[in-house]
């Protein structure tokens, strides 16, 4: 017993070591002045490269920041980013390499302090546009994610039977050493208790049988058992057939954050049928060329496009026997019962793109950002508020409400049954 007590104090010694070290870790990081490093940001010009929550010519600040933690390595960056560069820094050159290779200027003339104030006014006023994000998405039609049970409760539930099978086990053993002390094995003669112990080493099933023989040991073991392959079975079928996450190695990688985001061109200049038709279509290269006849004609990426065309940048000329589709592999995909209507939704509706296809501005490479379940679309069609001032759809439904009320004929055309896509899917 005083051994267990030993070890119960140094455990407790080295949990509570653990919890100062990182209570002090916490309040070492640099606490800076808010209110400063906003008048500081602006006032060294860092507006004109870099937003809190959107990517210009540098990085979104806010989710930065936010996952940065080495506070004296931001310092190092600010004041002097190439140095770190040239140094071979595997952060500054990740940073260096995805912007394209754009130089940083450097702030020598900006403290410590100043760079401690403008992360402290960096991360506040992110966690604020994130709270306020949480706090408006109930009202203002945001759709909640639809990720079925929490892992954390299935890991949880999994450390509590392990933990209550090694007290069980614990305490059996415990009680099997009170039992021989008090019981009548003490009584045995040496010679007897020899013969038994090496007839128990003999047995190599010895140990299983008497576990057996623990008939609330084996009941708590199937019970646990069956607790967790439930689990498990129900967190599978709850994911059977949802694809979040989805992203498969296109033909070409098309960066949607450098289009989207740093260009900043809008969704329908590429996918233009979603203002129109009930798909949101894949644009013909023809699209891409609009551009790319002059921008980035040295690219590997934009070579692929002049091959599926047949076009020769030297003679800028097509020949046709030369072009062949790109096979692009689609990442959205509705089971075939699910009837989906992108022009009821984005010029009806007024739904921006984001809303069910996450930031693209943001993303390298598209993948499904949201789960696509009925569930998750019933829930949108619970939150989403509809605007029918000066919406010609709504208004056209309630006026052949009031041509119903007043007795008028009214033909399944004015409704809207000559549009194509009522029977042409």
């Amino acid at each position: 017993m005083r051994s267990i007590s030993l070890i119960f104090k140094q455990f407790s010694r080295s949990v509570l070591l653990l919890a100062c070290f990182t209570v002090w870790g916490i309040s070492a990081k640099a606490q800076g002045d808010a209110a400063k490093g906003e008048a500081t940001f602006k006032s060294a010009g860092c507006t004109g490269c870099h937003k809190i929550d959107t990517r210009m010519t540098g990085p979104a600040l806010g989710p930065t920041l936010a996952s940065e933690t080495d506070d004296k390595w931001i310092a190092s960056w600010v004041h002097d980013s190439q140095a770190l560069v040239k140094a071979g820094d595997k952060k500054a050159v990740k940073i260096f390499t995805d912007f394209g290779q754009s130089v940083m200027p450097s702030f020598p003339s900006l403290s410590d302090g100043d760079v401690a104030d403008i992360v402290a006014y960096v991360r506040a006023d992110w966690k604020k546009i994130q709270d306020d994000k949480a706090k408006a998405a109930p009202a203002g039609g945001a759709v909640a994610e639809d990720k079925g049970p929490s892992d954390l409760v299935v890991y949880a539930l999994i450390g509590v039977i392990v933990i209550a099978l090694i007290i069980i086990l614990v305490l059996n053993r415990v009680t099997a050493t009170l039992e021989r002390l008090l019981g009548s094995k003490r009584l045995l003669p040496e010679e007897a208790v020899v013969a038994e112990g090496a007839a128990v080493e003999a047995d190599k099933y010895a140990l299983v049988k008497r576990i057996l023989k623990n008939k609330k040991l084996v009941f708590f073991i199937i019970f646990c058992g069956t607790i967790a392959m439930g689990s498990w079975t129900w967190v599978a079928l709850w994911n059977t057939n949802v694809h979040q996450g989805y992203q498969p190695v296109q033909p070409i990688k098309f960066p949607h954050d450098l289009h989207a985001g740093v260009m900043q061109i809008q969704c329908q200049y590429c996918h233009s049928g979603a203002f129109k038709s009930k798909n949101a279509s894949i644009p013909s290269l023809n699209v891409c060329m609009n551009c790319h006849k002059v921008v980035k004609t040295e690219s590997p990426e934009i070579h692929k496009i002049y091959d599926a065309l047949g076009y020769d940048p030297a003679t800028q000329k097509y020949d046709s026997l030369k072009a062949r589709p790109i096979q692009w592999i689609r990442i959205h995909n509705l089971p075939d019962f699910a009837y989906f209507n992108h022009s009821q939704h984005v010029k009806v509706g007024g739904i921006k793109c984001q809303q069910c296809h996450g930031p693209v501005e943001t993303m390298k490479e598209v993948y499904q950002y949201s789960p696509l379940t009925m569930k998750w679309c019933i829930q949108c069609h619970k939150r989403t508020d509809i605007n029918m001032k000066g919406n010609a759809y709504y208004e056209n439904m309630i006026a052949v409400h009031d041509l119903i009320k007043k007795g008028v004929k009214v033909t399944p055309a004015q409704l809207g049954g000559i549009e194509c896509g009522k029977c042409h899917y």
